[in-house]
């Protein structure tokens, strides 16, 4: 009889350890599938959102129009004929004709890389993501953000600045009657040039 308990005895105790290794197996594998599912929702998650990271993405549906509610192009990308003194005749950007004041918006997720009077581009903002560089020129002075500044496409990031600018030391620019214009200037609007590795490229393509 002894013989007997302890032979079902060893018999249930092997059922017990199968049954605790297929637990074990099934536990294995719902952490293999749960990490295969989560872990690299959350690194794309995290890496869509580590711009402060120098990781920025580009936006994935492209850039969106810099000047809501404007869309007349004034001067176009490439050759022209230079339309003030000290404009070049080779035009690295495209003009949209807007009135001071007007709203100016990030045309997609980047950083303020620079803020301040350059030349002839006047007051000018620059946007920079993955390799791009996008210049905003001829903006106002009242500046809405500051550099290393992250924002998103679509934020207001500045206005349309006036045709006359006063104090900024060595400003060449001026009209034929001797007033300040806010760098190489004919009247308010946006310059608006895109670099890829620094070389200049038609805005217009990106659109």
């Amino acid at each position: 009889m002894g013989d007997i308990f302890s032979h079902f005895f060893v018999l249930g105790g092997i059922a017990i350890y199968k049954i605790l290794h297929q637990i074990i197996f099934l536990i294995i594998i719902s952490i293999v599938l749960i990490s295969s599912i989560f872990i690299p929702t959350l690194n794309s998650y995290t890496n869509q959102n580590s711009i402060f990271q120098n990781n920025i993405i580009l936006n994935p549906d492209g850039f969106i129009w810099p000047i809501p509610g404007y869309t007349k192009i004034t001067s176009p990308f490439g050759r022209r004929n230079s339309p003030t003194a000290g404009a070049s005749s080779y035009h690295y950007g495209t003009d949209i004709g807007a009135p001071e004041g007007t709203n100016l918006v990030a045309v997609a997720d980047g950083k303020i890389s620079f803020l301040g009077f350059l030349g002839a581009g006047g007051y000018t903002l620059t946007l920079s993501f993955e390799s791009f560089k996008v210049t905003y020129c001829h903006i106002s002075p009242n500046y809405l953000v500051k550099e290393g500044d992250i924002v998103l496409q679509g934020q207001v990031i500045a206005k349309v600045g006036p045709k006359y600018v006063y104090g900024v030391p060595g400003n060449k620019y001026k009209d034929s009657n001797g007033k300040p214009t806010n760098g190489a200037t004919t009247g308010c609007h946006l310059h608006l040039g895109v670099r890829i590795n620094d070389k200049y490229i038609n805005p217009l393509e990106c659109f």
